[in-house]
């Protein structure tokens, strides 16, 4: 299924219905939203762009990255989304192993970008006489039929380690992830809205799909970003807001919320992924702004449809392991089997821990010309995901941390993830990330970075003694490190891996 062919039918049912907005102004229903990706589907074929080319898309949150989105697949081309917050030497790097033959950008992201692309790339701002131009041309009469196995989104993965990878996603991973969404995470009704406050070129974006379906509102902030201020506000303006947030934005909103005296008015669901939420954090969120929350676990690989924790999971406290419940990521969405395996692929014993493994219509074709990483990613038809996690009785997965990320010290295992929640129970401390040193002794040990509440400190005694009182002693930080700041990659993601290089730095 091609998704420009939902466009077309909302605007054929709806076609007076408001479409696209910044802020709270309406700058297109979706006759007109239609109208506009239909003409550049016509331009870009007057460009010489063919069915399953690949079109970038560099910059940062505004309507017109829909339009260009739908106009891309009007046409039957592969759209390579790519963060806008990215330096232009990445964002070159992408261009060019994709084959993109145009990229779409605005005036900040072209800036730079020009001096980076080959000859044969064009390049096409939002931002010019050119583009708005184009979107008021004539346009394609139908949007061109795609098959469930085609390409029709090229993915770029964070590159956290090495150069990153394009996950090929297909129009039928696309609509297994959309229909998914009805059956297990949330409705979508006319008079929803969805708000753009992440990039659109990622968790915020896939967001769009179920909004278009419904003939729903999109809303691009004043800002184009997440201000947790601006966004309480227009929400109890405009009402029914739906959106994507990482958990360190729900934190920043609620902390916010919270200050303002504010309790959500106008916010119908978050929708939380990039890690399960602390308990603290959740417990507090659902205490200010109520149950408004869903929680989806997915990856690049598999585009937020591994599981879900619903909002009754969420919010419910009466359950008698709700505690447990909370703290999971949930269980399997309808599309996908999910498993818990050893590394020789085996299915691991209820409540053991293992490697988080997936299976189903919304799992990627593979990696963007490189067969081998797919090979090792996708065995026998599962998604290895690299997170480790264990299953209960009822099917929900609690996730441990990446695998990368497990401590070995004096040969027992330390999930980072464990000793991070009990040090965040402590209401003098804001943040918490645990690491470990390699050391000659014990193999690694275990140390904690940790941030404190603005003008608070905390004595790492008290620290110690939460510790020896709910987890084992083998797995306490042996070191703690106070900082002002932990660092983060564009999503919002602690960067453990900088925190590691720190300490070998450090113990030069």
């Amino acid at each position: 299924m091609n998704p420009a062919i939902w466009l077309e039918r909302t605007a054929k049912r709806m076609p007076q219905s408001p479409a696209l907005f910044r802020a709270d102004e309406c700058v297109a229903d979706y006759a007109e939203f239609a109208k506009r990706a239909a003409a550049l589907a016509a331009a870009l074929k007057a460009q010489g762009i063919r069915k399953d080319d690949r079109i970038a898309l560099f910059c940062g949150n505004r309507t017109e990255y829909l339009e260009a989105l739908y106009g891309i697949w009007w046409l039957g081309a592969v759209a390579v989304p790519i963060n806008a917050k990215l330096h232009v030497k990445e964002a070159a790097w992408i261009i060019a192993d994709s084959g993109a033959r145009m990229v779409f950008v605005d005036k900040k992201t072209s800036q730079d970008l020009a001096d980076c692309l080959p000859d044969d790339v064009v390049s096409l701002s939002f931002d010019s006489a050119t583009f708005q131009n184009l979107r008021n041309m004539s346009g394609s009469d139908a949007p061109t039929l795609r098959d469930a196995d085609d390409l029709i989104w090229l993915f770029y993965t964070s590159g956290t380690t090495g150069r990153p990878k394009g996950v090929m996603i297909t129009a039928g991973n696309l609509t297994s992830m959309t229909l998914t969404y009805f059956a297990d995470v949330d409705e979508v009704r006319p008079e929803d809205a969805i708000v753009y406050a992440a990039p659109m070129s990622h968790g915020a974006g896939i967001y769009n799909f179920m909004h278009v379906l419904r003939g729903a509102r999109h809303v691009v902030p004043q800002s184009g970003g997440f201000d947790a201020a601006e966004i309480l506000g227009l929400a109890s303006q405009i009402g029914s807001v739906s959106m994507f947030a990482a958990p360190t934005m729900v934190k920043r909103l609620v902390d916010t919320a919270r200050a303002s005296g504010q309790s959500g008015e106008g916010l119908r669901t978050i929708v939380y992924a990039g890690g399960p939420m602390y308990e603290a954090d959740i417990l507090e969120a659902t205490e200010v702004l109520g149950s408004r929350f869903v929680q989806v676990y997915g990856q690049g690989e598999c585009p937020m449809g591994i599981s879900v924790l619903p909002r009754g999971d969420v919010s419910d406290r009466t359950h008698p392991r709700w505690r447990e419940r909370l703290n999971s990521v949930g269980y399997a969405q309808a599309e996908v089997q999910v498993s818990i395996v050893d590394t020789e692929g085996h299915e691991v014993p209820v409540g053991e821990i293992g490697e988080i493994v997936v299976r189903g219509r919304t799992v990627m074709k593979g990696y963007w010309q490189n067969p081998e990483a797919t090979q090792k990613a996708i065995r026998n038809g599962w998604l290895w995901t690299g997170d480790m996690g264990r299953m209960d009785e009822d099917g929900y997965v609690t996730m441990q941390d990446r695998s990368k990320d497990m401590i070995i010290t004096g040969g027992s295992n330390v999930y980072p993830r464990e000793v991070e929640e009990v040090l965040l129970s402590h209401p003098r401390v804001q943040e918490v990330a645990v690491v470990g040193q390699p050391d000659s002794e014990w193999g690694e040990i275990v140390v904690a970075f940790v941030v404190c509440r603005s003008g608070e400190q905390v004595d790492e005694n008290d620290l110690d003694a939460m510790c020896l009182d709910r987890i084992a002693r083998f797995k306490r930080p042996k070191i703690y490190r106070f900082t002002s700041s932990l660092p983060k990659n564009n999503y919002g993601k602690i960067l453990k891996t900088e925190l590691r290089a720190t300490l070998q730095k450090d113990a030069i």
